[in-house]
């Protein structure tokens, strides 16, 4: 009798383990998932400001009209609750819902179309595990003829190549897993590619560069290394940008911030090097020379001479007589790609509104910068502006004040 009590708790755990097995093996699923929604900030788009994660409801404004972003929570009525992994991986993969019904291109589909079925699948499981919110999609607000989803098919003629992520045989694992990530679930695409009139990008366009519509932010090409091109940047600095935020050639403000800040900081240090190594590569050799002034000459060294004078008083303590700065918290300015841009966007955008990196678990505590809207014309933003991308060797061109007078009223976001 005690043999077979002894032999009971044996026979017990044998039956337990394959559940208890299943369940770890579900876990780690899940946590992959998780860690791949990061890597594709799915959190941007689908949860509002102050709303439920992933409850969607969160307003696009776009030159067409606005979108509301869906639900993709578990909730079986308002929700995906009822999809079943085949069901999400089609609706990535082909940019169609279960049903059939055509999604419209905000939803980046066509860079999630190179997502693998694994996962995919992973990211399913984990959306699964979130907290149900029953919040009903809102109706999206889009003006005619933008209404009529069936021009979505004209846009995916044109625009759309469906098919999982090729890895190029030439390129080392590094590299491709970089690609993968970069044009995939990254969907870096998405901004740093300029946007035609009809709202789509061209193959041979790709990642370079252009301003997102409606944010009033330039996102620099990352095939230029007179823009955002990484050609010439040690990969130590590039994974430092991706990872914290700042690193001694530069910050990240804007929109790029808030990418860090959701997604980005979350990567391996395995990935953010892969990322970095995908991102020099694809870096042109050598950086086109600048264009050329649409400034009366008169004009632009009256303004790159007040702009001295605002430069000293308010931007040298921190930048630098100089613009060297004090990297990683005070970037330089001299020999800034990000200053010399054909768009001068961003530098306007910086002096007006200030702003502040984001915060990351390698820079918990970012240094900002102010805002000067409320004490400098539009004369002496666009002289300093100016001077900034002329000056100690900088090869940008100066700009007008009407510049600095549209975007003093650009939404902050």
């Amino acid at each position: 009798m005690r043999l077979r009590w002894r032999i009971l708790p044996l026979l017990l755990l044998g039956f337990m383990a394959p559940a208890a097995q299943a369940q770890d093996t579900r876990d780690e699923l899940v946590k992959r998932g998780e860690y791949l929604a990061r890597a594709g900030d799915c959190i941007a788009c689908h949860t509002a400001p102050e709303g439920h994660i992933f409850a969607g409801g969160l307003a696009m404004p776009t030159p067409f009209g606005t979108l509301y972003t869906s639900n993709i929570t578990p909730d079986p009525a308002t929700g995906i609750g009822k999809w079943n992994s085949d069901d999400f991986y089609k609706t990535m993969h082909s940019g169609r819902f279960p049903d059939g019904g055509l999604i419209y291109p905000a939803m980046p589909f066509a860079s999630y179309t190179k997502v693998t079925r694994a996962d995919s699948d992973a990211i399913f499981a984990y959306l699964k595990s979130v907290p149900a919110v029953n919040q009903q999609n809102r109706p999206h607000d889009l003006r005619f003829p933008y209404n009529n989803r069936s021009l979505i098919l004209g846009w995916r003629t044109l625009f759309f190549n469906e098919g999982e992520y090729r890895p190029d045989p030439s390129k080392s694992a590094e590299w491709n897993r970089g690609a993968y990530l970069v044009e995939g679930l990254g969907h870096c695409g998405m901004c740093h590619s300029p946007i035609n009139a009809l709202g789509g990008t061209s193959q041979s366009d790709a990642f370079k560069g252009g301003l997102i519509p409606m944010q009033n932010w330039y996102a620099p090409s990352l095939t230029s290394n007179r823009e955002g091109g990484l050609g010439d940047w040690s990969i130590k600095d590039i994974t430092d940008l991706l990872k914290s935020g700042i690193s001694a050639r530069g910050v990240v403000y804007g929109p790029m911030a808030e990418v860090v800040h959701n997604s980005l900081q979350y990567l391996t240090d395995e990935d953010v090097r892969a990322v970095a190594v995908y991102l020099k590569g694809i870096a042109e050799p050598a950086p086109p020379p600048p264009a050329p002034s649409t400034l009366p000459s008169t004009e632009s060294s009256l303004l790159i001479s007040l702009g001295r004078t605002v430069y000293d008083a308010r931007c040298a303590t921190c930048h630098g007589p100089q613009g060297e700065g004090k990297p990683p918290h005070w970037p330089p300015l001299a020999g800034n790609q990000s200053i010399q841009m054909e768009s001068a966007v961003n530098p306007i955008r910086m002096v007006l509104n200030g702003g502040y990196p984001p915060g990351t678990a390698d820079n918990p505590k970012p240094y900002g910068m102010p805002p000067f809207a409320g004490v400098l014309s539009d004369n002496e933003v666009a002289a300093v502006v100016s001077y900034i991308r002329t000056a100690w060797g900088n090869r940008g061109t100066p700009v007008s004040a009407r510049s600095a007078n549209e975007l003093r009223s650009a939404p902050l976001d």
